[in-house]
C-alpha cells in the first residue's frame, strides 16, 4: 500500500514540474490583413526617407516608354547642377503657391471643382508622387493612394528635394526625361547652363510633352513661355521662391 501511494506522489510531483502546454495564438483573417498593413506602410515610409537621400530608380511609366520605344534618353542631376531659373519656371508653370501648402493647393482644388474640372489642381508634390510611385491615368484608386503618400512626402522631403525630384523624372519629349536630357535634347545645352527663355519653354511643354516642341514652339507656346517668363520673375522677386533656394 505504501509503495503505491509511493508511485502516486511520484507522478503528482512529476505532473507539477511539467509545464503547461502553449496554445498557439490562431490568426484570423482580420488580423492577417492588419498585420501586412502594417508592414507594407512601414515599407512605404522607409522608401519615401530612402529617397529623401537617394535618388529614385527609373519611374514604372521609364520603363514602359523605354519597353516601347527601345531606349529613352534620361540622366540625373543634383539641384546644384540645375539653373535656378528653371526651378523658378517650373514653379510659376504648374504651382504658383508650391512654398504655401502642404501638398495640396485648397484654393485651386475649390476653382477646380466651380468649374467641372480637375485641370490645374494637382501641385507638384502630389506630380512627383504620380510619377515615382504610382501610375499614369485617371482611376480612384491612384487619386486615392496618391492623396495618402503626398503629406507623407512633404513631411520627409524639403521643398527643394521635391522640386529637384521633379526635375529629374518629368518628361519633355518623347522618350527624354528630366532636364538634364532635356536641355541637351533642345537646346544643345547642360542643366546648368540653360537661359531664362529656355527654362521656360522647357516649363511650357510639361502639360503635354509629345505634343509640343520647346525648340521649335508654335506661337501659343511662345506665349505660354513669355508668361511663364514674367511669373519666374515675380515669384523670385515676392518670395515664393525661397522655400527651395539656397
Amino acid at each position: 500500500m505504501r509503495r503505491r501511494t509511493g508511485r502516486y506522489s511520484w507522478a503528482m510531483a512529476r505532473a507539477r514540474k511539467s509545464p503547461p502546454s502553449r496554445v498557439r495564438p490562431r490568426w484570423t483573417p482580420t488580423a492577417w490583413l492588419l498585420r501586412w498593413s502594417v508592414v507594407a506602410v512601414l515599407i512605404v515610409l522607409g522608401v519615401i526617407a530612402l529617397h529623401r537621400e537617394v535618388a529614385p530608380p527609373k519611374t514604372y511609366y521609364m520603363g514602359q516608354e523605354e519597353r516601347r520605344l527601345g531606349r529613352i534618353a534620361h540622366d540625373w542631376v543634383p539641384m546644384a547642377q540645375i539653373a535656378p531659373v528653371m526651378a523658378r519656371s517650373l514653379v510659376a508653370a504648374e504651382d504658383a503657391n508650391f512654398c504655401q501648402h502642404w501638398g495640396f493647393d485648397m484654393a485651386a482644388i475649390r476653382t477646380a471643382i466651380a468649374e467641372g474640372s480637375g485641370r490645374g489642381a494637382s501641385t507638384l508634390s502630389q506630380q512627383v508622387v504620380k510619377n515615382v510611385y504610382l501610375w499614369h491615368g485617371r482611376n480612384w484608386a491612384r487619386k486615392a493612394l496618391e492623396a495618402s503618400i503626398t503629406p507623407v512626402v512633404e513631411t520627409l522631403w524639403s521643398k527643394r528635394r521635391i522640386i529637384e525630384v521633379y526635375l529629374n523624372v518629368a518628361e519633355f519629349d518623347e522618350g527624354v526625361f528630366g532636364v538634364e536630357a532635356a536641355a541637351r535634347h533642345y537646346f544643345g545645352v547642360s542643366a546648368a547652363d540653360l537661359s531664362a527663355t529656355q527654362a521656360a519653354r522647357l516649363a511650357a511643354v510639361l502639360p503635354d510633352p509629345k505634343g509640343r516642341s520647346a525648340s521649335k514652339p508654335s506661337q501659343a507656346l511662345r506665349n505660354r513661355a513669355a508668361g511663364i517668363l514674367d511669373g519666374a520673375a515675380t515669384i523670385d522677386r515676392d518670395g515664393r521662391a525661397t522655400c527651395f533656394e539656397d
